[in-house]
């Protein structure tokens, strides 16, 4: 793994609840048998308005925007012919159970082949160059959870 991976994580806020750190994917990886495929839950609240780091070249567009027309299809180009499915993502209408305050805008579950697709993926490069810049700007708070295809 490249020492940009590790500075970002060793930099990054252990109060933002979006990044992908080094030792969530250590931890995932240990808890998750390896070659099953995998559901990844992602529950995310956007900005009203992007907010990129500085020297990061994007035009001014809203949170919503930056994750569905620049993050997703950069994900897609950078997961093209991986075993990846979007199985689907929707609004979300209403809390039931949940933390008072908290709220999301919309769920999504994707199913990889299994965790190393997944963490393949989020560990290059490109993706820490030129496609998790859309995610941070776009996201005000998310979640990402590893759900088991099957009991």
């Amino acid at each position: 793994m490249s020492a940009r991976i590790l500075q970002r994580q060793k930099h990054g806020s252990p109060m933002n609840p979006i990044e992908i750190t080094l030792q969530a994917l250590d931890a995932a990886e240990r808890a998750i048998p390896s070659g099953q495929p995998i559901y990844m839950l992602n529950l995310l609240r956007y900005r009203a308005q992007a907010r990129y780091e500085d020297g990061f070249d994007a035009a001014p567009c809203s949170g919503r925007e930056a994750f569905n027309e620049r993050y997703r299809p950069a994900f897609r180009r950078l997961a093209a012919g991986k075993p990846l499915v979007r199985v689907f993502s929707v609004p979300v209408l209403a809390p039931i159970v949940g933390s008072p305050g908290e709220h999301w805008d919309e769920a999504a579950i994707n199913e990889y082949g299994d965790f190393a697709t997944f963490r393949a993926i989020v560990e290059t490069e490109e993706y820490i160059r030129e496609v998790a810049p859309h995610r941070h700007a776009a996201l005000e708070d998310f979640r990402l959870l590893a759900l088991a295809k099957a009991m």
